[in-house]
């Protein structure tokens, strides 16, 4: 008789701070309304966040014109030898519904410092107050904005990287497939933490974590279900880059997953979905994890490793395109 897989042990880290969420009896996401679900995000990412790192300057620029502008943050570096430097777009998480640039500021610092780029994070439209593909045009008018003021902003248009977490890492791997299709400039490198890839039908994922995460089944349909305007939406692959007609001829990407997730499965398929089309993939795996786990740089010792490894993906992958 076959016995039934163990499930992977999670870190003492993860496992201190999901006792303290239980013992603070905080309600999941699927239980607030959506203005308390942004108050208790932003408090929560607040005390996990890494620590602030010191950069050259932050400044907040404005891309578009009346109701569907937004703002993006532009971080310099204290040291850059290049002229004409990589660039990293990052796209926050939260569902599509929670996070700003304040909840992933203390990432897109240390990305800055460590590899001495320029990194530009965008503050789009949320649901359910701006729903699908509101976030999707303002990734799209971000990549156009970053290739129209390259020179400008000492960016070199041929090594720009599109990197997320979660939605962020949804918007990202979109705006990797709109790019192959001629719908934005190209990019070089797409770094995909933990992303959603469908949201057209649910993985194994959505069955297997279903309470004591942060982030289970039910609370993805809850985001799911602000974000799209209809269950067709879903099939769309602008929402679910998983369903595109075909994953052939895109960056190269780094694609990380953790097992205490409802989005593991799919993070997986898409990765494995590239591969099977020829792309060039690093895959990382945390068995011992939950969702989030870059954002808590304060509590869990191996949101250092995640990051140290996005680092690592993005300095050797966009070293390898020849500066101009």
């Amino acid at each position: 008789m076959t016995s039934k897989p163990k499930a992977p042990a999670l870190h003492p880290d993860t496992v201190a701070l999901l006792e303290a969420a239980r013992a603070a009896n905080a309600p999941p996401y699927e239980a607030m309304i959506v203005e308390q679900a942004r108050e208790t995000s932003g408090e929560f990412t607040a005390v996990g966040a890494f620590p602030a790192l010191d950069v050259a300057s932050v400044e907040d620029r404005t891309i578009g014109e009346g109701a569907s502008a937004f703002t993006a943050r532009l971080y310099r570096p204290l040291h850059s030898a290049e002229a004409a430097a990589p660039a990293i777009l990052y796209i926050h998480g939260g569902g599509w519904v929670v996070g700003s640039l304040d909840s992933h500021d203390s990432i897109c610092r240390r990305l800055c410092d460590a590899l001495h780029w320029p990194i530009v994070a965008i503050d789009y439209r949320l649901a359910p107050e701006h729903r699908f593909p509101a976030a999707v045009d303002d990734t799209f008018a971000a990549i156009r904005w970053l290739h129209a003021e390259a020179a400008a902003l000492g960016i070199d248009p041929a090594r720009i990287a599109v990197v997320g977490d979660s939605a962020g890492g949804n918007l990202a791997a979109v705006a990797a497939i709109a790019a192959r299709e001629g719908m934005v400039p190209p990019v070089a490198f797409q770094g995909l933490v933990y992303p959603v890839t469908d949201l057209g039908g649910e993985s194994e994922g959505y069955a297997r974590v279903v309470e004591g995460m942060p982030v289970t089944g039910p609370t993805m349909r809850w985001f799911r279900d602000l974000y799209l305007g209809s269950p067709e939406d879903g099939q769309d692959w602008r929402a679910s880059p998983l369903r595109a007609a075909s994953l052939a001829d895109l960056p190269p990407a780094l694609v990380v997953t953790m097992e205490h997730d409802p989005l593991c499965e799919e993070g997986r398929a898409y990765a494995r979905g590239l591969i099977d089309a020829g792309g060039e993939v690093t895959e990382l795996h945390f068995s011992n994890h939950m969702h989030g786990l870059i954002s808590m740089g304060a509590l869990i010792r191996d949101a250092e490793a995640l990051l140290q490894s996005l680092i690592t993906a993005l300095r050797c992958r966009l070293a390898a395109v020849p500066a101009p």
